[in-house]
């Protein structure tokens, strides 16, 4: 009997992700989508029910984190398992994936997603459409990549950093590799040719920090 899956997240990724859960493995499967507002379950999205986290349990469904905030992953990944709940990955069909690939539980592959080799990846990773990940890159738990960034080799990437959409992340050398610090942004279509450090956001091509206006009086 093949599980039945529920994707945590209705709005625009979870709706994107449903039909690689679907027919993750070529085998059609059961799917739901799981949303924890009362007035929204009960209802059909894209064809498939919206249900709660505990029917869900009760239904003893696997569990998938459609969601882009890495923190919000993390405090969802804690509350599955420590209910009992599993997680698993899925993976579109047209991702790649090459040599000594290690890839941690909850991640979500996307159409077109390149993994080239050696390269280590830790939990609830989401690439989403046409990311690619060189050679000897290291990337940690809940981090988030928006579609069409390129990570380039040698690259360091600590826990819940967001990457967004088009960033270019340069290759790093065998002494210094390049370091995405935990917690940071990098913002759509940036250039990241510096390590950027813990917490900061940074834009534009060569990326730099973001600078915050202050307020008017």
């Amino acid at each position: 009997m093949t599980a039945a899956i529920a994707i945590y997240g209705a709005d625009g990724f979870g709706r994107e992700v449903m039909p690689l859960a679907r027919v993750m493995g070529g085998v059609k499967r059961d799917a739901a989508f799981i949303d924890d507002d009362p007035l929204k379950q009960n209802t059909f999205v894209n064809g498939h029910p919206v249900i709660s986290f505990q029917q869900a349990l009760s239904d003893g469904r696997s569990f998938c984190i459609a969601i882009a905030n890495g923190s919000v992953r993390e405090q969802l990944a804690r509350r599955i398992h420590a209910a009992g709940g599993q997680t698993l990955s899925i993976r579109a069909p047209s991702a790649i994936i090459y040599d000594e690939v290690l890839i941690g539980e909850g991640a979500i592959l996307c159409d077109n997603v390149i993994v080239t080799s050696n390269v280590h990846i830790g939990r609830h990773f989401h690439a989403n459409i046409y990311s690619y990940i060189a050679h000897d890159c290291v990337i940690g738990d809940f981090v988030t990549f928006a579609p069409r960034v390129s990570c380039n080799g040698r690259v360091i990437i600590q826990d819940h950093a967001y990457i967004g959409t088009g960033a270019v992340l340069r290759q790093g050398r065998h002494d210094k590799p390049l370091i995405i610090g935990a917690g940071a942004t990098v913002g759509m279509g940036a250039v990241v040719t510096k390590d950027v450090p813990p917490g900061t956001t940074v834009v534009g091509n060569p990326a730099r920090p973001l600078e915050m206006k202050p307020s008017p009086c």
